[in-house]
């Protein structure tokens, strides 16, 4: 999960992968929109954080999705509150 949650302007997503693959975290909007795509790369096992910065944004309800190898693993929700 993030933290902070809920955030203003921006939080840390920690996310674990179990095996080498292409990893990808993209944020959607509470319609199902991509917002912005935050990992995009080939990645070893292990333990991982990024952040988010959501100055451009409305406030609201934000999803962030993590792929690895194009698998959807997880998805959480984030409140950005302004």
């Amino acid at each position: 999960q993030n933290y902070p949650n809920p955030f203003n302007p921006s939080t840390t997503i920690n996310y674990s992968i179990p095996k080498e693959g292409l990893v990808k975290i993209k944020v959607f909007d509470i319609l199902g929109r991509e917002v912005t795509q935050l990992v995009n790369s080939q990645m070893q096992a292990g333990t991982y954080k990024v952040e988010f910065n959501g100055a451009g944004l409305a406030s609201g309800v934000y999803i962030y999705s993590l792929f690895v190898d194009n698998n959807l693993k997880s998805s959480k929700k984030m409140i950005l509150i302004k």
